[in-house]
């Protein structure tokens, strides 16, 4: 069984992610949250209204998304927390980061249902009414890897497109320098090395392409989604967590 003084006994990269991940999640103007499932992780609202994307994402679609795909993970991931014995407080990170510590039969459960936990935790931050346009700063500098903006833009949309299934594409920062990583199903670069395929890194955008964020407004185009999600990008969120990142 392990104990509070363990679980805080993060890596650095995990105590960098926590000062911009869910707990830290800035609640003005948000929606209602749902109810919340019996355990210790919690389904954070909304930071805006359910038609605020509109319209590149309809409300109905950030309905289901959020209302019921988000908190499903949530309820499942506290279904399973409740077959451990645990001390103390957890966060999401520590759980991705460190499956292999917990018993067998629930590593599955912690890595799909956990890993949309905090998959779609930041997703909804990285988005906002009115959002577009282009980073700005030291980002903006860090960007230029790809000869600029429209070089990136157009490379992180054409990997998105073709991502075989259901997933996520992410641009990460490991200490300031970036790269584009995908994942598979609701896997996080943050999850624990040896867990999955990906380079370690702190995700600070991200893009959903499983079908049930976009299927109901885009059906099967989702060349057509990815083109209309780059207009409510929250670059300022983005920009915030590569400047904490890189610090």
């Amino acid at each position: 069984m392990m104990t509070r003084r363990q679980a805080l006994k993060t890596t650095a990269l995990a105590g960098a992610a926590l000062a911009t991940l869910p707990g830290a999640i800035a609640q003005s103007n948000s929606t209602a949250p749902a109810a919340a499932p019996s355990g210790p992780f919690t389904l954070p609202p909304l930071p805006y209204a359910y038609d605020a994307l509109e319209p590149f994402i309809d409300a109905e679609t950030m309905h289901l998304h959020h209302d019921k795909h988000h908190a499903a993970y949530v309820a499942n991931l506290n279904k399973a927390f409740s077959q451990i014995e645990w001390e103390g407080e957890i966060t999401i990170e520590y759980l991705l980061q460190h499956l292999s510590s917990f018993p067998e039969n629930v590593r599955t459960a912690f890595r799909n249902n956990g890993g949309g936990h905090y998959n779609h935790s930041i997703f909804w931050q990285m988005m906002k009414k009115n959002g577009g346009g282009e980073p700005t700063g030291e980002l903006a500098k860090a960007i230029d890897r790809w000869k600029g903006f429209d070089g990136f833009k157009k490379f992180f949309s054409e990997e998105a497109a073709t991502i075989f299934g259901s997933g996520w594409l992410w641009l990460v920062s490991n200490h300031g320098a970036l790269g584009i990583v995908s994942t598979m199903n609701q896997d996080n670069p943050i999850t624990e090395p040896g867990q999955r395929l990906q380079l370690t890194g702190v995700p600070i955008l991200g893009l959903d392409v499983w079908e049930h964020a976009y299927y109901l407004k885009y059906q099967n185009k989702r060349a057509d989604y990815i083109a209309a999600w780059w207009n409510v990008v929250n670059w300022d969120f983005v920009s915030e967590r590569y400047e904490k990142m890189k610090a």
